[in-house]
């Protein structure tokens, strides 16, 4: 099949589906599990069976009667089978609808990729002789003489996509689709009585997308026209939280194995594209402060020499928030460092700051390295800090208030752009790499400060807070030493 060249004709008489249940997701599944077969992988020739959360999906795009949805979109990671999944969407559409000069188009970045699912298609065709018999099957198209219906595999491009009357659209991908695209997309769809255009993805890089805006459509709810589905991990949950793997896939331990995803962890993936790809996980939809990536090639696994000059930074937590403490080395590229860090377990809303613990590495770090200074953030810990300055010199630490934007701004702006220059280093510590990453941009009038994403949320960022201020006083000291050397010559 889709050899070049004039194709036979088709002389076997239309198919009669009479058998099946009536137009909707029930004729959908027994339309797949009569017909199709699985094209290629784990399963392959066996009877399709969608699985009940693929039937849970199909029940809300194609429901019973006339009365459809006109838009849906599917939010799910990478390795859940949503190419068989179109694929599915796409046969029935062609073949068992009901739906006389069907039309059925697969839109994707590009040719390689709305050939997937044409593939699949195609493939699936071949393997039931019913289905053979009834289709010419070109290189870019499958048509049906008996309805004159068809489906084409078309590159997301403006030009393409003018003058179809589809009556199922399947965008793949559209994490990169353009607003000009899905403009072409949707002005092209609801000519008929009843058709659907459903996008089918991973999450997008950017918040500044056209399907960011549609994920904020759909869990809003306000539209009853329009399905959402979305399958991600939990807010905050750790990058090997396995539970939160099941969240995320509902293939999981079905036809996508756990030891796949474990091999893909950081750092053979970066954890930003291993949240977007494997937990289907929104990391830009905020105004992130370091775009994920940025950090990429800037951990080392350098241990401190105990007679290096260090200033250390503390940011506490009263109650069931993160601790920090963060050391930084005083020099002209300084390296930042884990000296403490103190979160909650998992799931134990009882969990209080170890605050005898964070005494004695505070201690601890003032016998092992040459601290320079300390600098606390003086909300919820005075008392630990007087303690400190009467036990370790008044002069070596100070209370440096975070929430002072005229002092916190310009040391958030100066460590954005010493990451930016490569200027720095950082500790191979993934969760000081998670808290800088969780961190979002809070725009004011003296510059950017760091926040969370929103209230209460369980996405820390007390170890990047801490190194903002800990990089800060570097600064400041190695430009005073420069100073008092002027001057003494």
């Amino acid at each position: 099949m889709g050899r070049p060249g004039p194709k036979a004709p088709v002389t076997a008489p239309r198919m009669d589906f009479s058998g099946l249940p009536e137009r909707g997701w029930e004729r959908v599944i027994a339309f797949a599990e009569e017909y199709l077969r699985v094209p290629t992988g784990e399963g392959a020739r066996e009877p399709f069976r969608l699985r009940d959360w693929q039937v849970d999906i199909v029940r809300r795009l194609f429901p019973a009667g006339d009365v459809r949805p006109r838009e849906g979109l599917l939010s799910l990671p990478r390795g859940n089978g949503k190419t068989g999944l179109a694929a599915v969407l796409a046969a029935y559409a062609l073949f068992a609808d009901d739906v006389e000069g069907a039309q059925v188009l697969v839109v994707a970045s590009d040719e390689r990729q709305a050939g997937l699912v044409y593939r699949a298609v195609r493939r699936m065709i071949e393997l039931d002789p019913r289905l053979e018999e009834q289709a010419q099957v070109f290189a870019d198209r499958i048509y049906l003489p008996n309805t004159d219906s068809e489906l084409r595999a078309l590159p997301a491009d403006v030009g393409a996509l003018q003058g179809w009357n589809p009556s199922l659209m399947i965008v793949d991908e559209l994490h990169v689709v353009t607003d000009d695209v899905w403009e072409a997309v949707t002005t092209s769809a609801g000519k008929r009585r009843t058709s659907l255009t459903l996008a089918i993805s991973t999450p997008s890089d950017s918040s500044e997308s056209v399907m960011w805006r549609l994920v904020e459509l759909g869990r809003s709810g306000k539209d009853p026209g329009f399905v959402f589905v979305e399958y991600g991990a939990p807010e905050g949950c750790a990058i090997d939280d396995e539970d939160a793997w099941a969240v995320a896939n509902p293939a999981l331990g079905d036809f996508l194995h756990a030891d796949a995803l474990r091999s893909l962890l950081p750092p053979k993936t970066r954890e930003s594209a291993f949240r977007r790809y494997r937990l289907g996980q929104w990391v830009g939809t905020n105004d992130q402060w370091l775009p994920f990536g940025m950090l990429d090639g800037l951990t080392v696994g350098r241990e401190v020499d105990s007679r290096s000059e260090v200033v250390l930074a503390f940011d506490g937590s009263a109650s069931g928030d993160s601790t920090a403490l963060i050391g930084c080395t005083l020099e002209p590229k300084p390296h930042l460092f884990v000296v403490g860090l103190w979160e909650a377990p998992k799931n134990d809303p009882r969990w209080r700051v170890p605050r005898s613990e964070v005494d004695a590495a505070v201690d601890a770090a003032f016998g092992r390295y040459n601290v320079v200074e300390l600098a606390a953030d003086p909300w919820g810990w005075r008392s630990e800090i007087e303690s400190w300055a009467k036990r370790h010199g008044e002069k070596r630490v100070m209370e440096w208030n975070t929430a002072a934007a005229q002092r916190m701004a310009p040391a958030t702006d100066r460590l954005y752009q010493m990451i930016g220059t490569r200027s720095v280093t950082l500790d191979d510590n993934p969760r000081l790499v998670e808290h800088l990453y969780n961190a979002v941009a809070k725009p004011t009038p003296m510059g950017d400060l760091v926040s969370k994403d929103k209230k209460g949320s369980k996405r820390k960022i007390d170890a990047a807070v801490a190194a903002i201020v800990a990089n800060d006083r570097v600064a400041w000291h190695l430009n005073n030493k420069k100073k008092r050397k002027a001057i003494s010559w």
